[in-house]
């Protein structure tokens, strides 16, 4: 029973990732945070800025860590191109309970030593998150009661200054690291 909840699960997820790709109503949807430095964001922090945003947790056994070593590559070809200006990376904790500051900046620590462009966040409540990721981004998030591992989509979510998903993209597999840098020039 367990490996079909799993299998229903993931195809659930697969699924619901493929629906982040609505347009939004303005900028940055609302939301009060703390980035891996203990200091507070709020959406206004990024109003007028394009954004590439994912969801991640730590203690991920699975997807996070190879998710978060292709966001970096994404963060060192912005730098290698010159835009590392023209974007923001976030990647939004799914589970803030066990993600202090400290263990987010333990882990960007692992895949960059730049963070001028790129913050974790953490927060706000296991509940928010999990609402905020389908509603705004169409990205399933759950946390199972009695499991440590937090099911979540995969993708990589570009947003235009505006606040309009304009693409989303892999963040496991085949990640087209071009098609994301010609799409944040062409913003």
């Amino acid at each position: 029973m367990n490996s079909l909840w799993t299998m229903l699960s993931s195809l659930l997820v697969i699924v619901l990732a493929g629906c982040g790709t609505a347009s939004g109503d303005s900028g940055p949807p609302p939301f009060e945070a703390i980035d891996q430095n203990g200091d507070p964001v709020t959406e206004a922090d990024y109003e007028g800025k394009t954004l590439l945003v994912d969801f991640i947790f730590t203690s991920c056994e699975t997807v996070c860590p190879p998710m978060t070593f292709r966001m970096a590559k994404v963060q060192q070809m912005l730098e290698e191109k010159g835009l590392q200006n023209q974007v923001e990376l976030i990647s939004f904790s799914i589970d803030p309970q066990i993600d202090t500051p400290e263990n987010l900046k333990e882990f960007i620590g692992r895949f960059t030593q730049d963070e001028s462009n790129w913050t974790l966040l953490t927060g706000y409540s296991q509940s928010f998150i999990e609402n905020y990721a389908v509603d705004e981004f169409g990205v399933l998030v759950k946390k199972p009661a009695n499991d440590d591992q937090v099911i979540h989509g995969t993708s990589f979510i570009l947003i235009s200054p505006s606040g309009d998903i304009v693409d989303d993209y892999s963040g496991v597999m085949d990640t087209p690291y071009d098609e994301i840098l010609e799409d944040i020039q062409s913003i």
